[in-house]
């Protein structure tokens, strides 16, 4: 009898670890499917831009630049702090209009740079970004660490690029991208992680919704800016 029992407690929590796992894998490709349609959107966006001289014009040669690049930074905000008030629907909208506003900040990359460069530093990112966040999933180490380490990296790297506006060292732009690269790759390994943890069974589908968004966000951010480092050593200038 105690060994029919022992069996049956160990079916039903073999079968609840299914169900948590089958629901992980829902939750995370969710949080996927958000960020590649935000690069996606952000790419169409700055592409458009960039093919206009009119719009370029209009967004990078005037005071008009300074706000193009600071909204970006102020929906995240809104997001950051405003999302446990906020309806998904309009969580979901908040996140695109983001990934549209940054199209137009980034818009200067495909003016500057080749198609070519602009595709292979694409998909070298693509193929990075995949590695580390597979192994930020799949990893048994806990990453809490190391993110500590890195946000102070993060901290440093725009200390140091808003001095360098005033500088124009091109040394020391050099060593801001190599430091970013590095800090990126190992924020989206660490994002992916805590993305991982945030996940609860018990969620309805609102919370579950906004997690999925939210941790988007964070990977979209990751990818982003590993791709901006990597364009400044590896992309061809026109």
């Amino acid at each position: 009898m105690a060994l029919n029992t022992d069996r049956r407690t160990l079916s039903r929590g073999q079968a609840e670890a299914a169900t948590i796992d089958a629901g992980l894998r829902q939750y995370m490709l969710r949080v996927y499917n958000y960020m590649a349609s935000g690069v996606a959107l952000t790419g169409l966006v700055a592409a458009l831009v960039a093919s206009s001289p009119t719009l370029m014009q209009a967004i990078h040669g005037t005071a008009l630049a300074w706000l193009v690049m600071l909204a970006p930074l102020g929906v995240v905000l809104v997001m950051s702090f405003g999302m446990e008030k906020m309806s998904l629907p309009a969580v979901q909208a908040t996140f695109w209009v983001f990934a549209g506003l940054m199209g137009l900040s980034l818009s200067y990359i495909f003016a500057a740079y080749t198609p070519v460069s602009i595709t292979r530093v694409f998909f070298i990112t693509a193929a990075t970004f995949a590695a580390l966040s597979l192994y930020g999933y799949t990893t048994k180490r806990d990453l809490t660490g190391l993110g500590s380490f890195l946000f102070m990296g993060l901290v440093g790297i725009i200390i140091a690029m808003v001095v360098n506006i005033f500088l124009q060292s091109s040394l020391l732009h050099f060593v801001i991208s190599g430091i970013g690269v590095l800090v990126f790759a190992g924020l989206t390994a660490y994002d992916t992680q805590k993305i991982k943890e945030m996940y609860a069974e018990s969620d309805g589908s609102a919370v579950a919704g906004k997690k999925a968004v939210f941790g988007a966000l964070q990977l979209y951010l990751d990818f982003i800016n590993l791709f901006i480092m990597l364009m400044q050593f590896l992309g061809e200038q026109r």
